[in-house]
């Protein structure tokens, strides 16, 4: 018996866990981060790269506790100081650092 025959089932099973791996469920959120960060005061094409990037980096459980923030935040400072409530040290260093690389363009 050959072994690339036994191989051929599990290259659909492979290819679907790739697909699976990519729309993960942080980025799955991505919309309601993004409609959060606009309604946070954010232009749209700044709140589209930031919630590209956190996405990306952050886990449900993160995106959740930012979710969770409350208070007006007119600009993009006020933000910045609401999300050290979060006292999660990664959470705050990827939110400021799409914060930083969104608002100067450096990041699109």
């Amino acid at each position: 018996m050959s072994h690339g025959r036994g191989m051929k089932p599990l290259v659909p099973i492979l290819a679907a866990l790739a697909v699976l791996a990519a729309c993960s469920p942080s980025r799955l959120a991505y919309p309601r981060v993004k409609s959060a960060l606009v309604e946070a005061g954010l232009s749209d094409s700044n709140a589209s790269c930031m919630a590209g990037r956190m996405t990306d980096r952050l886990t449900l459980g993160q995106l959740r506790k930012l979710q969770a923030l409350k208070g007006v935040k007119r600009t993009i400072a006020d933000y910045a100081t609401a999300v050290h409530r979060v006292e999660d040290r990664e959470t705050i260093e990827v939110t400021l650092t799409a914060a930083a690389l969104c608002t100067t363009g450096l990041a699109r």
